[in-house]
């Protein structure tokens, strides 16, 4: 299974790194609050960032997480309605698991991957 991607700000990936997992879905909403931790796929990440982040003035990451190493199965769904299947991690995510993180750039208005 290919990587997953999920977006997120760098301060909430420090507490992460500090806790041993990673525990936000989109936006900073929790786990708890939310149910599952949204990632997407790398086709659907800038859309993803544009819907989510379009108006985010500070910087965001990119945690790129081997889905081999959850530990836990990853669901795909269409949550919103939107045509489209969302991978989604109903746990929280190792540190262990994310294989690499990529600072998210804008490129002429729009959120880039590196």
């Amino acid at each position: 299974m290919a990587d997953l991607l999920h977006l997120t700000d760098p301060a909430d990936w420090a507490e992460a790194r500090t806790a041993g997992s990673y525990d936000r879905s989109t936006r900073g909403a929790s786990l708890a609050e939310v149910g599952y931790v949204h990632c997407s796929w790398a086709h659907q990440v800038e859309q993803v960032a544009a819907a989510v982040y379009g108006d985010w003035t500070g910087e965001l990451v990119v945690l790129r997480i081997d889905p081999d190493l959850l530990g836990v199965e990853v669901v795909e769904e269409d949550l919103e309605g939107t045509g489209q299947a969302f991978p989604h991690v109903y746990a929280p995510v190792p540190v262990e698991a994310v294989t690499a993180v990529e600072a998210l750039r804008r490129v002429d208005g729009e959120w880039r991957l590196p």
